[in-house]
């Protein structure tokens, strides 16, 4: 894929901002891809739970979601204190659906000067060059430089940045709620835990407060696992009911695209990315045509204790 199109999915900012968030921020608020679950890859089929109670099948999911959303948020608080390993498996397709070619890179996920980045260490499942890993070093080492350089006005640029994004990005998140009808579909088991499994179709009547919602969210239906202990989004699944179009690269996303996404729960305390299918099918403007299937898998998760002299997080045993 042109890298300098991949801007929704770049690694730091999957790491960036939790996985299901990210799903809602990054594939729609910038949206130039469309996604589907690969056939090969379908997650094991869910278990059923113990027959949910009335009192569960009585929940408001609307609360739910909004707690969930909250939850995400404080969740990323504590991503920030990992590191873990990111397989990207990239396909190109022709108009048919065939492969056309096929490639991978894995790379080291990482928090620098509190900021997730990425140290690319493999392609096609084989270790870099000397020379390529001297490259990847040398432009981390001098994103270090820069970040040790920085003046207090470029710094405080930075944050305020930073700020505004998360702000929106909290706004967007809080319309979801108010943006669909919900169902409980009842209860299911995910890797043993129990997941109130809820349905949420588009409200005809939804007026959004932002650009992104307004011109997003009536387009999409989506299915989510919400964690019944922690509140917590374990697993979404999304499909564009109709065609949209947004940005200013005015990207066109096609009716029956889809998202699958999943979260694990590790050291019994934070939700870690686990796997992320996507499958670009997307125009933009009426120059360029995306058609790409994207595996994103995750993996040695590793805890750390805080960064920082020269920039090397150092992963706690």
């Amino acid at each position: 894929m042109n890298r300098d199109l991949r801007f929704s999915f770049t690694p730091e900012r999957l790491a960036r901002v939790p996985l299901v968030a990210a799903t809602l921020v990054s594939l729609l608020a910038i949206p130039r891809v469309a996604v589907s679950q690969s056939p090969k890859d379908v997650p094991a089929a869910k278990a059923p739970a113990a027959a949910p109670s009335p009192a569960d099948l009585n929940i408001d999911p609307r609360e739910w979601m909004k707690r969930a959303a909250d939850n995400e948020f404080q969740n990323e608080k504590l991503v920030r204190s990992y590191t873990y390993i990111q397989r990207e498996d990239t396909k190109k397709l022709d108009s048919n659906g065939r492969v056309t070619s096929h490639e991978s890179e894995t790379s080291e996920m990482m928090i620098l000067y509190n900021e997730p980045k990425s140290r690319l260490i493999a392609r096609n499942d084989q270790p870099l060059s000397p020379k390529e890993a001297a490259k990847v070093e040398e432009k981390l080492n001098s994103w270090m430089t820069e970040r040790r350089n920085e003046s207090p006005a470029e710094k405080q640029k930075r944050i305020d940045k930073e700020q505004k994004e998360k702000l929106e990005a909290i706004e967007f998140i809080g319309e979801v709620a108010d943006a669909y009808n919900f169902h409980v579909d009842g209860i299911d088991q995910i890797n043993g835990r129990d997941a109130y499994a809820i349905r949420a179709e588009p409200r005809p009547d939804f007026q959004g407060k932002t650009r992104a919602a307004r011109l997003l969210l009536p387009y999409f239906r989506f299915k989510v696992w919400i964690d019944k202990a922690d509140c917590q989004w374990v697993k979404l699944d999304a499909e564009a009911i109709a065609n949209a179009t947004y940005g200013l690269f005015l990207v066109r996303l096609h009716k029956g695209t889809q998202a699958h996404l999943e979260q694990t729960r590790v050291n019994d305390e934070v939700w870690l990315p686990k796997y992320v299918n996507v499958k670009v099918d997307a125009r933009i403007v009426i120059f360029k045509s995306l058609l790409e299937e994207l595996d994103f898998t995750y993996q040695d998760y590793k805890k750390f204790r805080s960064e920082v002299r020269i920039g090397t997080a150092v992963p706690t045993n």
